[in-house]
């Protein structure tokens, strides 16, 4: 299931048009909580759909219609509710510890094969 809401992070990402790097960090942002052992299967949309989120935030300075409209696609693609999206994207924060600004070596292989596909 990990690959396929890769897929899913990146298309929807593509849709919304943000950038090669912010779904490389959101990427960076799922792998760290699979390490973590922090999915399962009640809650895996729900990381995938805050890691996005969150990345989105943080790289690119979205406008507020923006936002708005990341966070209706991501209900939509991922079928859950917003207002648990939001409460699940504090829970995410907390469990990358704030750290959402990452180091270039942990987001450019990402980077390069997101790139190289498109």
């Amino acid at each position: 299931p990990v690959p396929s809401l890769k897929r899913e992070m990146r298309n929807l990402s593509e849709e919304c048009n943000l950038e090669p790097v912010t779904v490389s960090m959101a990427y960076v942002y799922f792998e760290k909580l699979v390490l973590q052992g922090k999915l399962n299967k009640q809650n895996r949309k729900l990381c995938a759909g805050a890691c996005v989120l969150l990345a989105a935030k943080i790289s690119s300075d979205l406008r507020k219609h923006e936002v708005k409209h990341l966070i209706d696609k991501l209900e939509e693609r991922f079928r859950f509710n917003r207002r648990d999206l939001i409460g699940f994207e504090f829970t995410v924060l907390v469990a990358l510890e704030l750290a959402l600004y990452l180091p270039e070596n942990q987001v450019l292989p990402h980077y390069r094969r997101l790139t190289q596909q498109s």
